[in-house]
């Protein structure tokens, strides 16, 4: 494995007038980059990656940053105000802790917590049925040092990896292929992915969204396994298992942001 010479620099914070605005923003250093790259992150706000400064041109961008910005000011403060109302109805939702609401399957789930129901040393995890709703019952052991964030994680994670195990086993055999190795992880970008070598990865948070969502993206990288690129062989072919996956893959894209940040615990303003 190769080892960079020197680690990449912090992103460093600055600013730039946008209309009537003034929009923070992090630079950001990556010798993956080629050129200039905008994202929306959902919990670093607005981001923009550039090459290293040792890359012929990029030593001072930030001239170069400030003007591609001004230019698609309306791109990005749209993506903004977008963010902050995700993160205002995360706030109202209030995330893992007791009372907050998290999603699962496609469904909102009140979260109560018990201290000493646990059975065991370990804390546990129940889903139950309630007057008010579905709720995810968090039995704290005695000496838990975890958060509730995380032991919820620890849940839907193992959730995710039978619901996804239980999917490609269905789906794998309709496409006629096997696939090398199943991993389930937690990647920032992207849903799932494929390798020529046959090995599959999908994120543990499809578990969050509806099930007709993972089922589509599991039906999506088992044809990779068949047809890599995106072209109309793979897309008849992923049509042929999922007739509603536009539908679903839109749902995914408009929730994105909710289902990363969907375990944040929140303050109860109440």
């Amino acid at each position: 494995m190769r080892h960079p010479a020197v680690l990449p620099a912090e992103p460093s914070t600055r600013s730039v007038r946008l209309g009537q605005r003034s929009v923070e923003y992090r630079l950001r250093r990556s010798a993956r980059s080629r050129g200039l790259r905008v994202t929306i992150d959902d919990r670093d706000g607005l981001v923009v990656s550039v090459p290293p400064a040792t890359r012929r041109g990029w030593a001072r961008p930030e001239e170069r940053v400030d003007a591609f910005l001004r230019e698609r000011h309306v791109w990005v403060l749209r993506h903004l105000d977008r963010l902050a109302r995700e993160r205002e109805a995360a706030r109202a939702r209030g995330g893992a802790r007791d009372g907050g609401l998290v999603p699962y399957r496609g469904e909102l789930h009140r979260v109560r917590v018990t201290h000493g129901g646990a059975r065991g040393r370990r804390s546990t995890v129940e889903r139950s049925g309630a007057d008010g709703g579905d709720e995810l019952v968090v039995h704290l052991a005695a000496g838990e040092r975890r958060s509730v964030e995380r032991i919820l994680a620890s849940w839907f994670r193992d959730r995710a990896i039978q619901a996804i195990g239980e999917s490609v086993t269905a789906h794998a055999a309709a496409l006629r292929v096997a696939p090398a190795k199943v991993d389930v992880r937690d990647p920032r970008s992207r849903w799932g992915s494929a390798s020529r070598k046959g090995r599959l990865m999908f994120s543990w948070r499809l578990v969050l969204a509806p099930p007709a969502s993972l089922e589509t993206v599991v039906v999506h990288e088992l044809a990779h396994l068949r047809v890599f690129g995106h072209g109309p062989a793979f897309w008849a072919l992923v049509a042929a298992r999922r007739p509603s996956h536009l539908a679903d893959r839109a749902w995914l894209r408009r929730n994105s942001g909710t289902l990363h940040g969907a375990l944040q615990a929140w303050p109860d303003d109440g």
